[in-house]
């Protein structure tokens, strides 16, 4: 019988970093023994990889969903993508974000849809795209930071500063 695997996205921002919040939240999803998947950016999507990665001994994997596009029909990743922590990076032809990151050729979709479960740490509009798409797609999300981060999020996600509860909502919703 096939298992499959548990797969926990961590999404934020392209940018900072958040390192107080990202680093032991990407510790303990290694030291659990599930894979890690974000956008294989910089910023918090960087830090959570090279976090994980460190961590010795563990099962997961990290995994990295890559915008890229075709041009002139050869495929180019887009520059900078996927960060060195990326083990398993998944390339796709899907340019657009930030704004843009719930039309359809957003790679946000992917990231939404391929975790069993989603943290999601402060971020720009593309962070808030997938909180709207977590939404929309009825997966389980979390919003971890400072509340004020999240003022343009979906109302419907629970917000928390506490690892305690995110890694107690972790147990609790990925079997």
């Amino acid at each position: 019988m096939v298992q499959r695997r548990k797969v926990i996205g961590v999404l934020g921002s392209g940018r900072d970093e958040y390192r107080e919040w990202v680093v032991p939240l990407a510790r303990w999803i290694a030291e659990h023994g599930y894979d890690l998947l974000t956008g294989a950016g910089e910023g918090v999507m960087r830090v959570a990889a090279e976090a994980f990665v460190a961590v010795p001994g563990r099962k997961g994997l990290s995994i990295g969903i890559v915008p890229g596009e075709l041009v002139d029909g050869v495929y180019r990743a887009r520059a900078g993508y996927p960060n060195p922590s990326v083990e398993l990076p998944v390339f796709t032809h899907l340019p657009l974000r930030g704004s843009q990151g719930e039309e359809a050729m957003s790679r946000n979709h992917l990231n939404v849809l391929t975790a069993q479960a989603l943290v999601v740490l402060p971020g720009g509009a593309g962070t808030a795209s997938e909180a709207a798409l977590a939404v929309r797609y009825r997966k389980p999300a979390v919003l971890f930071g400072p509340e004020r981060e999240f003022r343009r999020f979906p109302e419907p996600l629970e917000r928390t500063d506490s690892l305690e509860r995110v890694c107690d909502w972790l147990l609790e919703t990925v079997h």
